[in-house]
């Protein structure tokens, strides 16, 4: 994929609606774009989180391993999706394993590119609030569901 290609799908992802294309260029050049293997893990739970990452193709299963060692898909990570926000945004260890289901190519934003995001675009902000607001409704949903 090119430059612009990344740029483009970026500007498919919700969390950067409303940022200039131009701008998104420049995001699409500061990242490091990563090819993922189907059955890598490109998170892993309880490491520390360096880096959030925009899924540009192929899709992944979000994770978790409870402390009875059971191991809970909680959700479909596909193509636009936004992930990795929360060890960053919260200073804590990766909550979940993302596994690619399949050949991935992905956007590593680093720490300092995504706070710069969050920042300089109020909506960024909003849209990852809302992101997360989203993901711990779905948790809860699964939580209540399991009793």
């Amino acid at each position: 994929m090119s430059l612009s290609e990344d740029a483009a799908t970026l500007a498919a992802v919700p969390l950067f609606q409303g940022v200039d294309p131009a701008r998104l260029k420049l995001i699409a050049f500061a990242a490091e774009r990563l090819t993922v293997p189907a059955g890598a893990d490109l998170v892993t739970q309880g490491e520390a989180g360096d880096a959030a990452y925009v899924v540009l193709s192929g899709e992944a299963s979000a994770l978790v391993t409870t402390a009875e060692g059971k191991t809970i898909k909680v959700g479909p990570v596909p193509a636009g999706t936004l992930f990795g926000e929360v060890a960053l945004l919260a200073d804590v260890p990766r909550t979940a394993t993302v596994k690619a289901d399949t050949e991935m190519a992905v956007l590593r934003l680093g720490q300092d590119l995504f706070f710069d995001l969050v920042q300089e675009f109020p909506a960024v902000g909003i849209a990852v609030m809302r992101e997360l607001a989203r993901r711990l409704e779905r948790s809860t949903s699964l939580l209540r569901d399991r009793k």
